[in-house]
């Protein structure tokens, strides 16, 4: 009977968990003027409910097309520029992975507001802060 129970709270709560993240509200990007510029990414997390893990990158959205990731290793006091491909698809962000390869990954908006950004990508939710 403990076992029984056991097994059902688990499945409850799991299904909680899942429905939580199932109901974002998709923010549709008709093009990237919403996003264009810089932001800082500060955190990230594999859900929202959860914990989140600090990061200090910068993200810049260019009218070109390219998104700048600058990275800083607080340890060796130096930082980092990558530059991918990125392109508005079906109202979602579609990114380069690595650069040089034609390998994609769709980010969605679940935030968007003057200063604040939280994009859904296939694995985290990215929180950003306009600079």
């Amino acid at each position: 009977m403990k076992k029984t129970i056991k097994i059902l709270l688990v499945v409850v709560m799991s299904s909680i968990a899942f429905s939580a993240n199932a109901k974002d509200v998709i923010i549709k990007l008709e093009d990237n003027s919403k996003i264009l510029g810089k932001w800082r990414l500060y955190k990230e997390t594999a859900a929202l409910h959860k914990k989140a893990k600090e990061v200090k990158n910068d993200w810049k959205f260019n009218n070109n097309g390219i998104l700048t990731s600058t990275s800083r290793d607080p340890r060796l006091g130096a930082s980092k520029d990558v530059n991918v491909k990125y392109f508005i698809e079906d109202g979602a962000i579609k990114k380069q992975m690595q650069p040089g390869r034609e390998k994609y990954e769709m980010c969605k908006v679940v935030k968007l507001e003057a200063k604040d950004m939280i994009l859904h990508c296939k694995y985290n939710y990215y929180l950003f802060t306009r600079l």
